[in-house]
């Protein structure tokens, strides 16, 4: 991954990202939060996979059921936020919209996105330090305000 700060004032700062072929997407973004102390940011991707898993959230079990996309698949969406977990370090939320060959499309949480060719993302930090915390009665962590 190549990344490169595009703009900076008053503690915000804009970072553009280049994953390469292969780079897994979710745990490649996670890494540059914890490079660049990421607390309150958001972010958006264009690119392609080779193949990907998303998520849908069931209420009931409390866990994603994972939905596998074992194909090249153009990311048309992808749109998130980083801010601080329960455990001190960036946490990712990340809905996405992938293209498929025959026009469909598929969507959820992105879980994990393999690269292929690319993958080109725009981080915009703001100064604030946002959390996110785990709410048992719903099993998952929501962002919290307070």
């Amino acid at each position: 991954m190549k990344s490169k700060l595009v703009w900076e004032n008053a503690g915000e700062r804009t970072f553009v990202l280049v994953l390469d072929s292969g780079e897994e997407a979710f745990g490649a973004i996670a890494q540059f939060a914890r490079d660049k102390g990421l607390h309150a940011a958001s972010f958006t991707a264009i690119g392609a996979f080779e193949r990907a898993e998303v998520g849908w959230f069931d209420f009931v079990q409390k866990t994603y059921r994972p939905i596998p996309v074992d194909e090249q698949c153009e990311v048309l969406s992808l749109i998130g936020d980083i801010v601080t977990g329960d455990d001190g370090g960036p946490s990712l939320h990340a809905h996405i919209v992938l293209g498929l060959s025959d026009g469909a499309a598929r969507g959820g949480h992105l879980l994990k996105g393999f690269v292929h060719p690319t993958l080109e993302v725009t981080v915009v930090e703001t100064p604030a330090h946002l959390c996110r915390r785990k709410r048992p009665d719903l099993g998952i962590a929501l962002m919290d305000l307070d």
